[in-house]
């Protein structure tokens, strides 16, 4: 094989996901009534924010060979705690700053803030106490879903502070200031894992994380700045979320972990460790939401969605097996 057809086929396998969501779009527009329009298109966009600021932090985590099943509880406790804080209904206090426009900072950094001390109590039990992230994180997931139902009593937090709340309205070239949050993410934490020394050592952990340490280079310090980075991302998307609802109520995305999880493996992050791409991330989220919106509009049980996303992440992991194989043989 000549150096040009090993190029195109590492492109088509680095994008392929791109090309599965191109011809998803091509087919539900010219056999769904009304689906081509910006409308539609604009919506897939917004609603795939939440999940996609979450996938972000945690395909970090798992090129980092690790996982992180915590970070939707986290994203519900920083979204309950902007909820209790800044909303001025239900159980919320309605704390405000002089002058009005500090509430934005003020409540990001509050948010992001609390999802890296989650983070980083993970951290410290995966690194120091060298416990099994699967485990400590599947214990955040049920403890920290826990207290947001404690601190909340159960009560919803409703009436975000209208300086936090323009975010979800005004629009910058038809797409909500949110969503453009979750855009400028991808782009930035991209540069980072492709062109930094912290992105590539992520990936080298991931792949061998022993060579690695005898590389000279700090694993175990930089595992835990990727668990601390998923929390204060999902904390983000917590800020986010509490934006979207204008609020916050004890059971706010419950079942986002599994679409961040399939957004994650179906855009090519290697559950092995090692290999993925955030772009490729971007886009399995995308896809999976183009799939959901696709079938409210044919009127089908909310069901099929899981039922598909399921086969699609099997389909995944069978692929990227796959990959791996040509990529062997390319080599």
């Amino acid at each position: 094989m000549s150096s040009r057809q090993r190029a195109l086929v590492e492109f088509l396998l680095d994008n392929l996901v791109w090309i599965m969501l191109a011809i998803v779009l091509a087919v539900f527009s010219l056999t769904i009534p009304n689906y081509f329009q910006i409308g539609i298109f604009v919506n897939i966009i917004e609603q795939s924010t939440f999940v996609g600021v979450m996938a972000i932090g945690l395909a970090i985590v798992v090129i980092a060979g690790n996982m992180d099943l915590s970070i939707e509880s986290t994203m519900a406790l920083s979204a309950m705690i902007t909820g209790i804080l800044f909303a001025s209904h239900g159980i919320g206090i309605g704390f405000t700053t002089t002058p009005a426009w500090l509430v934005l900072p003020l409540s990001l950094g509050i948010a992001v803030a609390v999802g890296a001390v989650i983070g980083a109590l993970n951290a410290w039990l995966v690194v120091k106490v060298r416990m099994n992230a699967f485990i400590v994180t599947l214990a955040a997931f049920i403890w920290v879903r826990g207290l947001v139902v404690a601190i909340s009593g159960g009560r919803s937090a409703q009436d975000l502070a209208p300086e936090i709340r323009f975010m979800a309205i005004e629009p910058f070239l038809y797409i909500p200031l949110i969503a453009w949050v979750a855009i400028i993410c991808f782009v930035i934490f991209t540069f980072i894992m492709r062109k930094t020394p912290f992105g590539r050592h992520i990936t080298m952990i991931g792949g061998n994380a022993v060579a690695t340490f005898r590389a000279g280079i700090r694993v175990d310090r930089l595992v835990a700045i990727s668990f601390v980075l998923a929390g204060a991302i999902s904390g983000l998307a917590g800020w986010l979320l509490a934006i979207r609802t204008s609020g916050a109520t004890a059971n706010l995305g419950v079942g986002m972990l599994f679409n961040a999880f399939a957004a994650v493996v179906i855009g090519g992050v290697s559950l092995k460790g090692g290999i993925g791409q955030l772009p490729g991330v971007y886009a399995g989220v995308l896809l999976i939401y183009s799939i959901h919106t696709a079938i409210n509009l044919m009127g089908l049980p909310a069901h099929y969605t899981q039922m598909i996303l399921g086969g699609m992440v099997l389909a995944a992991v069978l692929l990227d097996t796959a990959k791996l194989q040509i990529r062997q043989k390319l080599a």
